[in-house]
């Protein structure tokens, strides 16, 4: 018989972000639990509000599976001795599986045991099961309460287990299985019995919780929008506030406040910032996009004295923009380049100068990465001037207060001051990517101030030996590395890594020669690994044959995609096959020098004259980066290679020959090289 099973864990308040993870692997690890203990099961849910997480499953067997397993033992001349009887090793091996001597089965040679294991009933094994569920979770911080030794993200106050109507028995963290939950902690009249799993999200909603994130949060869009159309307005929703809402409520109420029009006046993003990121109000515009003064928020209870709410949430609010518009109007008592000045009072990283350096070295390294892209003098000048400007607003108290407007302020302050478009954007992109999913830079001005800064950053901390290893990040290097990959493969930037690399290094003042040349390896490798996670959509042969060279970052992206659409070919076999042979034996040669007056076989003569008359023609695609038509250009010698290695003995008795031969090999790999380490794809 098929039944219900339901599991609550009740807190107190969990983190919102821990949440939706916490779910997902509650969810996981009950599905598998279950199959590994032969419970069938018909589907698994997870369920939860800022106090309890629930597992409901449906359709699980009363019964665990039978299960008919056999293992094979000692050899049957080492399990029976001349007279048949069993030997100790047969005894032994008998009573590990828990079955008699004589129910051994002999076959090809060994004895066998057969064992039928009767399934348990499912309420004796959830016993254990329901327990380990709750002290299997992982969450990135944990406490412990009471005298207690046991850890969980929050206190555990209550535990719901039944099992169709009854109670699954257990006790963890001197908390008794029971079926007793408890209701919304001001609507509800407190604590409220569930029958049985099948009634417990209706139980819930009759104790005023939503227990199903998908009904809440539809609950909770559908009453911001309708908020927002009795205004004549639309509400802007992110989903990052939206999923930390989701989990700050039970029973979400929608109400719209309002706030004084002449917060207007501030930058747009000045009054959203406090509004979404400290209050967590959504916004609302109006059709043409331009802010109204309201907000809405989410109330966890009913629509009970709404304007008691509403009143107590403006005030919060007003108090919000009141301190935005005292820093505003301070900041703009001098422009956004006084504030630069302040900026040789902030330490960039101890040992790496002040903030003002910074922006010193950003500059120089800018306008280097503008020349190298051929960018016209007004884009020069542009680039200059917003790289000199790009940390300026650090100083100001509206950053200091808000720190997520670094760089918007920025932009908007440089803009009140009359600067270009061109720089006033370009001060605020350089920042981004800011977290993960942002966008990149759209302009070519905050483009290159961007791959200045995070070169400059990721040079300068190496430099400090703080490169990142494990889980540890505390510069947030790694998103930084990915938004320099990304920016330039979105740029579709001709850039050496090296290069950048190099100038920086000049910029900070390392020359030693040793410490250049190890820091120029750390950074490949580095960026070598987000390259990888930006190619995740390509074979992971094709990744790693691309990845021996990542200096022309654009590049390793382009010569992924030729590689992936040339082995879908028919030519493409043979081909490796060929290059394969060529690098594996190219190895043992110290260069690449040939002399074509010691070929003495015409199959030699024929391989040089071929590579001689692909050489120019690869490279030539390389340059412009037709990687597809360098591979075709470069597969037109796979003939000649295989002639080749039918007619020549490659390591011959004569060194001179064989020197020779093998210089030509090294040739033709270093040119293969250049587009990918062909060796590493795998073939059938």
């Amino acid at each position: 018989m098929e039944k219900e099973l339901l599991l609550e864990i009740g807190t107190e308040e969990v983190p919102a972000h821990v949440m939706p993870g916490t779910l997902r692997e509650l969810k996981e690890k009950a599905e598998r639990a279950l199959k590994e203990n032969r419970l069938a099961f018909a589907s698994v849910r997870t369920l939860g509000t800022p106090r309890r997480l629930a597992l409901l499953v449906s359709g699980l067997s009363d019964r665990q599976a039978d299960e008919n397993r056999e293992s094979r033992g000692p050899s049957a001349k080492i399990a029976f001795d001349a007279d048949g009887k069993p030997t100790k090793a047969a005894i032994g091996f008998a009573r590990g599986q828990g079955i008699d001597p004589k129910d051994l089965v002999e076959k090809d040679g060994y004895v066998y045991a057969q064992v039928h294991e009767t399934g348990k009933e499912t309420t004796e094994l959830l016993k254990d099961i329901l327990p380990s569920l709750i002290t299997g979770l992982s969450f990135p911080n944990t406490m412990r309460w009471g005298a207690l030794d046991f850890k969980f993200i929050r206190p555990i106050r209550w535990i719901v287990a039944l099992y169709g109507e009854d109670i699954i028995p257990f006790e963890l963290a001197k908390v008794k299985s029971c079926r007793v939950s408890r209701g919304h902690r001001f609507l509800s009249k407190g604590d409220f019995t569930i029958v049985s799993a099948s009634d417990y999200e209706a139980a819930c909603e009759k104790a005023f919780i939503i227990v199903d994130p998908e009904k809440r949060k539809s609950l909770i869009v559908d009453g911001i929008h309708a908020c927002a159309r009795e205004h004549n307005g639309n509400a802007v929703i992110t989903e990052d506030l939206l999923e930390e809402v989701l989990y700050l409520v039970e029973y979400p109420t929608a109400l719209c406040g309002t706030f004084d029009k002449k917060y207007l006046k501030l930058p747009p993003e000045a009054v959203i910032t406090p509004m979404r990121d400290h209050q967590r109000y959504f916004p609302v515009k109006d059709p043409a996009g331009k802010l109204l003064p309201l907000f809405i928020t989410v109330r966890n209870g009913g629509s009970d004295y709404l304007d008691i709410v509403q009143h107590g949430n403006e005030r919060v609010l007003r108090a919000r923009l009141e301190d935005a518009q005292f820093f505003f109007d301070e900041d703009r008592k001098k422009p956004l380049e006084e504030h630069r000045e302040k900026l040789k009072t902030v330490v960039f990283q101890q040992g790496l100068g002040t903030m003002y350096e910074k922006t010193e070295r950003i500059a120089e390294l800018a306008a280097h990465i503008a020349t190298l892209l051929d960018a016209n003098e007004k884009t020069l000048r542009h680039v200059k001037k917003a790289a000199l400007l790009s940390k300026a607003d650090l100083t100001t108290g509206m950053v200091q207060e808000f720190t997520e407007l670094q760089g918007i302020m920025g932009r908007a302050y440089a803009t009140l001051d009359g600067a270009c478009p061109e720089v006033a954007l370009a001060i605020d992109e350089h920042y981004k990517p800011r977290f993960a999913g942002d966008s990149q830079p759209s302009s070519l001005e905050g483009r290159i101030v961007s791959i200045a800064d995070k070169i400059d950053t990721l040079v300068g901390t190496f430099s400090l030996g703080k490169i990142p290893t494990g889980s540890e990040d505390p510069f947030a290097l790694r998103r930084q590395a990915l938004g320099l990959v990304n920016t330039i493969i979105e740029g579709e930037y001709n850039l050496s890594l090296r290069d950048l690399v190099e100038r920086a290094l000049q910029l900070y003042h390392i020359t030693d020669d040793a410490a250049c040349e190890k820091m120029q390896s750390d950074v490949a490798d580095f960026i070598r690994l987000r390259l990888k996670n930006v190619l995740e959509s390509f074979r992971y042969d094709v990744v790693d044959a691309v990845l021996q060279d990542v200096d022309d970052i654009y590049s390793v992206k382009l010569r992924a995609e030729a590689l992936a659409d040339f082995l879908k070919t028919e030519k493409a076999t043979e081909g490796l096959q060929a290059l394969t042979r060529v690098h594996n034996l190219a190895a043992k040669a110290d260069n690449a020098e040939v002399d074509a007056t010691r070929f003495v076989n015409d199959a030699e003569k024929a391989l040089f004259d071929a590579y001689n008359d692909v050489a120019d023609l690869v490279s030539a695609h390389i340059g412009v980066r037709d990687y597809a038509s360098a591979i075709h250009s470069l597969m037109t010698i796979t003939a000649p290679i295989n002639k080749f290695f039918d007619d020549v003995m490659v390591m011959d008795k004569d060194e001179t020959i064989r020197t020779n031969r093998l210089g030509l090999l090294k040739a033709i790999d270093a040119l293969s090289l250049c587009i990918a380490d062909f060796g590493k794809i795998v073939t059938a």
